[in-house]
C-alpha cells in the first residue's frame, strides 16, 4: 500500500514535469518516467494479487517505452534543438 502512495507521488510529479517542461527533451524523459512508474504500479499489482499475469504486462509496457524514448528521440535529433533554445531565449 505505501508503495502505491510512493509510486502515486512520482506519477504526479511527472505529470508536472510533462506540463510544464521548459524543453521537448525535459518532457521526454518524464515522459519515459511515467512508463518506468507505471510498470511500478503494475508490478506491485503483481506483488499484491500474486498473478504473474500482471508481469507480461509489465514487459510489454517496458518495450513500448523504450520505442516511444527512441522514436521521440529521433524525432528531436532530426528536427533540431533550433525551436526550444529559441524558446529558452524568448523567456529569458
Amino acid at each position: 500500500m505505501i508503495a502505491l502512495v510512493l509510486l502515486g507521488l512520482a506519477l504526479l510529479v511527472s505529470i508536472v514535469r510533462i506540463v510544464i517542461g521548459p524543453t521537448l527533451p525535459d518532457r521526454v524523459l518524464a515522459l519515459d518516467l511515467m512508463t518506468v512508474v507505471v510498470m511500478g504500479f503494475v508490478g506491485a499489482i503483481a506483488v499484491r494479487t500474486g498473478l504473474m499475469l500482471y508481469l507480461d504486462i509489465a514487459i510489454a509496457l517496458a518495450l513500448l517505452g523504450f520505442l516511444a524514448t527512441v522514436a521521440l528521440a529521433r524525432y528531436i535529433l532530426r528536427r533540431g534543438l533550433k525551436a526550444d533554445a529559441a524558446a529558452m531565449e524568448a523567456q529569458s
